[in-house]
Formats: C-alpha cells, structure tokens, sequence
C-alpha cells in the first residue's frame, strides 16, 4: 500500500544517524534490557528518553541563576523599589519595532 495513511498525515520523521556507546555491567545490561522488554521497547526506545530528561536537567541546573544570600537580598530590595520614570522610554516603546517585516 503506497500513499499518506490517515495516521501518518503531519508526523514527521526524524533521521537518527548519531550513535552513544555505553560500557555497562552485566547487571546493568541486563536490568535495562529487562525493564525495556517488560515495557514494550526496544533497549534504544527505553534509555534515549531517560538519557535526554536527565541530560535536560543536569543543563537546567547549570544555568540557573546562583546567587550568594547577600546578592539575593540586594536583588530582592532592588526589586521592591517604587518604578521610576526613565527618561526616554515612553518615546522609545511608541516607535515601530525594528524587528517587524
């Protein structure tokens, strides 16, 4: 059967060419291998996803913002002052975006 089959319609497909090499245990391999199997998936389907959420926090964590208690303190009493006038600003937000088309 050739064709786009009504669930195939705006699915995408991702090449994946890339590859990651682990050197495991036994026990290792063998509880990865087992936890895939008992959900249904392959070993690459089961640990990709695990790899890429923790890789995705491990990131996160790193560009967090990290600041001393003092640093926080003057942070926060910056923030807690009355807004000011900036001299300029209202002129300057009136103009038209130098980013539109």
């Amino acid at each position: 059967m050739y064709g786009e089959l009504p669930y195939t319609i705006g699915m995408s497909v991702t090449t994946k060419s890339d590859r990651l090499e682990l050197r495991l245990t036994a026990e290792q391999k063998a509880a990865i291998e087992q936890a895939a199997a008992l959900s249904g998936r392959s070993v690459t389907d089961f640990s990709v996803p695990v790899l890429v959420r923790e890789a995705g926090e491990v990131i996160r964590i790193d560009r967090e913002l990290k600041l001393s208690k003092r640093s926080w303190d003057a942070f926060n009493k910056i923030l807690d002052r009355p807004a000011q006038n900036v001299s300029g600003l209202a002129d300057l937000l009136s103009r038209p975006s130098v980013f539109t088309d």
